[in-house]
């Protein structure tokens, strides 16, 4: 009986069409096709967001108990302040009018605009906030609060959208110059992940390793995390949110999503298998926060040429970018770069992996030279604009106010220092009566 009235209804409604002409009938299905994009959008949009729990857990996971509150206020605050900072000035340094194909000149503090304008400026938002959280980890137990989030506003205000305007600039007039080129970064490998990664570069080297983490002798001493279920939540809610992150990245509700969130899925699986099998060869243990960041690796590497490739090529791009991450985990632990989570092999190696990997599977035209060296060529740019930037900026924070905490705040942990809370009050209690011997 139900399903008599919905078909009678529907059958009212399409005849009804027949009294409108083929213009106001035109018009009615561009409203409702704008409305499902919208809806979409958003959607897509809410899930990046979620995103920000699964780096808060998994960075908290992986730092010590007396960081815990700290990782995650700089999680939380990154994403407030810093969308703030893109809304005032950085949607319109990417996406404004660009005519040179440098940078954005209209479209600041965005208002009076169309229904979908605000939706995309929604959805951008939470990929601005995705590139400044990447720094957050690696930098994570001995970055003073403040400090930290000077930076976060200058990265969501300038760093990340300049760049970004080089490759997705302008929704408006122009286009970016790499754009230009026939630059191929669909959601991000590049403009989000491996600017964020090399950012957190910067960032380390800045600020040194933690106190313990290097022997006098040299010895690289692993400081493990206080919870690793923290750290497999987040790593799946990572993986869960990326289905927006990519599928998302359309801007509308068409039938491209399916092969793109497929290939966003076979590559975090196939990016958690090449780290198992890297370090079942090399002998070593299988820890699980390698094989989360390896599954991490495989969602950022797949990110660039999730619509352009057959999923085979998807598990390929995974695969290599889990054994990509672990290798130059092990390279940056040997030059002393202390990255507590692991974010500039996930987001910033891996990243360029992925790039390289759009082009070398391009759907149509594969392995083609050219393609492959303006690949390259992005990959290259990238970094020579996102390290040395963030370089010099942390360096003048670092003058200005501090960028690194006081050896006592570091010993005590940045929970108490900088908060004057702590994660566990049940278990930390003589913390807080300044009689912990934590080191």
């Amino acid at each position: 009986m139900c399903k008599m009235k919905i078909l009678m209804i529907a059958l009212l409604y399409f005849s009804s069409l027949t009294y409108v002409n083929a213009e106001e009938a035109t018009n009615l299905l561009l409203d409702i096709k704008n409305s499902i994009d919208t809806v979409w959008v958003v959607t897509a949009g809410a899930l990046v967001f979620f995103m920000q729990a699964g780096f808060a857990l998994l960075e908290s996971g992986m730092s010590r108990a007396k960081n815990a509150v700290n990782v995650v206020m700089k999680n939380y605050m990154d994403v407030a302040i810093g969308s703030l900072a893109f809304w005032l000035i950085g949607y319109g340094l990417m996406f404004g009018d660009n005519p040179s194909g440098y940078i954005g000149m209209t479209h600041f503090f965005m208002h009076d605009e169309t229904d979908m304008a605000y939706s995309l400026l929604f959805f951008q938002t939470m990929f601005a906030a995705t590139a400044v959280t990447i720094a957050s980890g690696a930098m994570a137990e001995r970055t003073r609060y403040p400090a930290y989030l000077v930076g976060a506003i200058i990265i969501s205000g300038i760093i990340y959208p300049v760049f970004g305007s080089w490759v997705w600039g302008s929704l408006y007039e122009g286009k970016g110059w790499l754009a230009q080129l026939g630059f191929i970064d669909f959601a991000g490998s590049t403009v989000v992940h491996s600017i964020g990664g090399w950012i957190a570069l910067a960032g380390v080297i800045v600020l040194g390793p933690r106190l313990g983490k290097i022997s006098p002798g040299g010895m690289v001493r692993k400081i493990p995390g206080h919870n690793l279920t923290l750290v497999a939540l987040g790593g799946l809610i990572l993986w869960l949110g990326w289905f927006g992150f990519n599928g998302g990245s359309t801007v509308a509700a068409d039938t491209s999503i399916g092969l793109i969130v497929l290939n966003t899925h076979l590559a975090a699986a196939s990016g958690a298998f090449g780290m198992l099998l890297t370090v079942i060869i090399a002998r070593k243990p299988i820890l699980l926060t390698d094989i989360v960041n390896g599954s991490i690796g495989g969602l950022v590497a797949i990110t660039a040429g999730c619509a352009t490739m057959e999923p085979v090529y998807a598990i390929v791009t995974g695969l290599i970018a889990g054994m990509v991450v672990i290798v130059s985990m092990r390279i940056l632990e040997l030059m002393h770069l202390d990255d507590v989570v692991g974010a500039v092999a996930v987001h910033g190696f891996a990243g360029a992996w992925g790039t390289l990997a759009a082009g070398l599977f391009l759907k149509g035209n594969m392995f083609d030279v050219n393609q492959i060296l303006i690949q390259f060529i992005g990959i290259v740019v990238a970094f020579a604009w996102a390290f040395p930037t963030a370089y010099i900026m942390y360096k003048i924070i670092d003058k200005a106010i501090g960028l690194r905490a006081s050896t006592k705040d570091e010993q005590v942990g940045l929970d108490f220092s900088e908060h004057h809370e702590i994660g566990y009050p049940e278990f930390q209690a003589e913390l807080i009566k300044g009689k912990s011997n934590l080191s």
